[in-house]
């Protein structure tokens, strides 16, 4: 007997949504590891609003939202609210019922100072790694550091020079700009949308665009981030940033061994990574100089082994750009920027936790 397609709402629903999730749902072990991880950052949230006043939206809902935005690809916030009013997966992981209403996309924007002011992002990513189920997949003596490109939200036409000279703008809000045979460089110019943006370039024969820089340091037995932030670009930044993410591991008495490409390979950043007692597996740049790794650590096997799971921080990079939305900033100013990084590869490690899990039971 065929079925009726007539519409009859119902007025009520009695299937709870903790129900309607599938007891195999990827969204089941990451929304665990989550709230435990927002539970021990209580103690900070509270520092961070009023003891009187109106109640404000948890930030523990805010930074879940923020968690579904990353995981899937949503591009704004406006389409974020959007998607938690009607999709009941989105509602159960934020922790709405079915009849709550949802905030308003402005409410993103109010509480994003607040948030950054107290570190949260960078609390979240040490919370998620404290957790008893996570520490112990990670490594404590083998890690990898890279960093990536962010193009900056902002235009070229806006890199102008500091002192305010130059030809103005075309008529029209977007104005067309010649540049041709004008030496543009950052201790000259400066971006009048982005100030904190640096020109910059991948490679030789690259072109040349604002951008921001991301580092991570990851931990060799899994392949989870352990540490994550942004500088402005330039070509030393890099090998800053290492130092300062694998400072907090470094003059131990076991061996630290730190993987990193050829852009690692200099002789200043080699020796004061041995200062600290860590073992630079880097890359050998042999191209036209010296390398500053010798057989000292290329005969260990260990070596070799560092060369090729150092890659696997790219994995981290890219799921950032192509699914988190980091391919260009969505935000001006390096402490934004910054936030969201950082909060990205926190995403991109509970991404891969429900994976982990399974391979360790």
């Amino acid at each position: 007997m065929r079925g009726s397609d007539a519409v009859s709402g119902a007025l009520f629903s009695y299937v709870d949504l903790e129900k309607r999730v599938r007891p195999g749902h990827p969204l089941r072990v990451i929304r665990a590891i989550t709230n435990e991880a927002l539970a021990s950052l209580s103690v900070a949230f509270d520092a961070l609003y009023a003891p009187e006043g109106r109640d404000s939206i948890p930030p523990e809902r805010l930074l879940r939202a923020f968690l579904l935005q990353a995981f899937y690809s949503i591009r704004s916030e406006r389409q974020l609210v959007e998607r938690i009013e009607f999709d009941l997966l989105f509602r159960w992981f934020v922790g709405l019922g079915v009849d709550d209403p949802v905030w308003d996309a402005t409410t993103f924007t109010k509480n994003r100072d607040r948030l950054l002011a107290g570190e949260v992002a960078a609390k979240f990513l040490a919370a998620v790694l404290a957790h008893p189920k996570v520490k112990r997949l990670l490594s404590s003596e083998h890690f990898s550091v890279d960093g990536t490109l962010i193009e900056a939200w902002a235009s070229p036409k806006n890199f102008r020079p500091r002192d305010g000279s130059g030809p103005p703008p075309g008529a029209g809000r977007n104005g067309e700009q010649d540049f041709r045979g004008q030496k543009r460089r950052n201790d000259t110019h400066a971006s009048t949308t982005d100030p904190d943006a640096r020109l910059y370039r991948k490679g030789r024969g690259k072109e040349a665009k604002l951008s921001f820089m991301g580092h991570a340091l990851m931990e060799n037995r899994n392949g989870l981030i352990v540490g994550a932030l942004a500088t402005r670009a330039s070509g030393h930044a890099e090998r800053l940033a290492a130092l300062h993410l694998i400072d907090p591991y470094a003059d131990r008495p076991n061996t630290i061994t730190l993987g990193g490409d050829k852009g690692f390979d200099a002789q200043d950043f080699v020796a004061e990574l041995r200062e600290i007692n860590v073992t630079p597996h880097v890359a050998q740049n042999i191209s036209g100089r010296r390398s500053a790794i010798d057989g000292r650590t290329t005969r260990h096997p260990g070596y070799a082994i560092s060369l090729r799971i150092r890659k696997r921080i790219e994995e981290a990079f890219g799921w950032a750009k192509t699914v988190a939305g980091l391919r260009k900033a969505r935000h001006r100013g390096l402490p934004k920027i910054d936030w969201q990084f950082t909060f990205a590869m926190a995403a991109y490690n509970l991404v891969r936790l429900p994976k982990l899990f399974g391979a360790a039971a």
